[in-house]
């Protein structure tokens, strides 16, 4: 939903209906993750996507009509391979999509829940998506940690509720969750989606070069919120880096032992040392390597660099589990020359160490190229309605 929140909200304060349709649960190679949206305003505008283009034709028909009649609908599209190409949905995955109406009235939470995105906050909504009774059909429960908003249809399946949303929230996932009728938590009836909004992921950038300026812009059109710290006054502007959310002039090590300190990073922060020299890199990286949680740490240098690096770091007491977690020299081996094409290179390796990939041209793979936590095993038996031409 987030993609789509502002066009959302305008019609929701001037009173209009428009239709939402997310995803909310993806098997195989599906092409939009769980929680994309596409939204239908009242006057007919599309905004976002959930199959990239192959079944937003049949979404939008059905957006339409749940503007018009008020019912939420949960679909199913996928398609055997052997269909692929007549049907659209080319990709041969599934998709499980929750359309629903969004006014006011059925959703009078919805502001409180933009202005937490907005302020980075922590939130989550939790949609009832399947249910014997079609009046519980898209109730909102917003969740946050000390907290929550809303009702669906009972206290016991706001408490269960609540509780388990409230630990996807704080891994930042989105999941659709079963229940009974009445939230009981052995039994079928019901099914949640929660979708949860965690504060942008953090990337530390430390070092005011030309390559730290590409890659704020890269990491800031990832979704990162971007600091860039440099002891260096001269360097470290604002003005040098427009696309950092933050420039932080300061020694990078004490800066970094300040965040950790405050709780200011966790498990999905990412740190880039771009420094490379070692009275810069060597006491960072003793912070980074041994007291934070982060995601991904790397340090940019040459092979000897790297060497050096390593011997000054073994001497300060860091033991080979602690160095096997940074990578170095920095990225994937693309080939890069520029700045910019350096900051693709970093993009990637980051994005490989959080989804598991290998780095390898998925020509020369045969497995699947999404990489998930669901196993084929675990695809639910149901109806599947085929994708229509695109």
């Amino acid at each position: 939903m987030r993609e789509v929140l502002n066009p959302l909200l305008t019609g929701w304060q001037t009173g209009g209906v428009a239709g939402l349709a997310t995803v909310v649960r993806t098997f195989q190679s599906a092409p939009r993750p769980a929680g994309a949206s596409m939204l239908v305003t009242a006057d007919g505008t599309v905004v976002g996507s959930v199959s990239g283009g192959c079944v937003e034709g049949a979404v939008y028909d059905l957006a339409t009509q749940v503007i018009e009649d008020g019912r939420p609908v949960l679909v199913r599209y996928g398609i055997s391979d052997d269909d692929a190409f007549s049907v659209g949905l080319t990709c041969g995955g599934i998709l499980d999509v929750f359309v629903e109406p969004i006014s006011s009235g059925s959703f009078p939470e919805l502001a409180g829940v933009e202005k937490d995105i907005a302020d980075s906050v922590p939130v989550a909504v939790a949609t009832v998506i399947e249910h014997p009774d079609p009046h519980r059909l898209g109730r909102h429960l917003i969740i946050r940690p000390k907290g929550s908003d809303g009702d669906l249809g009972s206290e016991r399946a706001n408490r269960a509720i609540g509780d388990d949303a409230r630990g996807l929230l704080a891994a930042g996932r989105n999941g659709t969750l079963t229940y009974g009728p009445d939230g009981e938590r052995r039994g079928e009836g019901m099914r949640v989606f929660v979708n949860s909004y965690a504060p942008r992921p953090r990337m530390l950038v430390f070092g005011a070069i030309d390559f730290a300026a590409a890659l704020a812009r890269l990491a800031s059109f990832l979704g990162y919120r971007v600091t860039v710290c440099d002891a260096r006054e001269v360097f470290a502007t604002p003005a040098r880096f427009p696309e950092a959310d933050e420039v932080i002039v300061g020694w990078p090590h004490r800066y970094l032992a300040e965040q950790v300190a405050a709780g200011l990073v966790d498990e999905r922060t990412v740190v880039c040392v771009l420094t490379h020299d070692p009275k810069f890199d060597v006491p960072l990286l003793e912070v980074a390597l041994t007291r934070g949680p982060f995601a991904y740490i790397g340090a940019m240098g040459s092979r000897r660099t790297h060497d050096d690096r390593l011997r000054r770091l073994r001497e300060s007491g860091l033991t080979e589990a602690d160095l096997a977690r940074l990578h170095s020299p920095i990225g994937l081996d693309l080939g890069s020359r520029t700045p910019e094409e350096t900051a693709v290179s970093i993009a990637a390796e980051i994005i490989a160490k959080q989804w598991g990939g290998s780095g390898e041209p998925l020509g020369r793979l045969a497995d699947r190229i999404h990489h998930d936590d669901l196993d084929e095993a675990t695809l639910p038996t149901g109806q599947v309605q085929p994708a229509p031409p695109a």
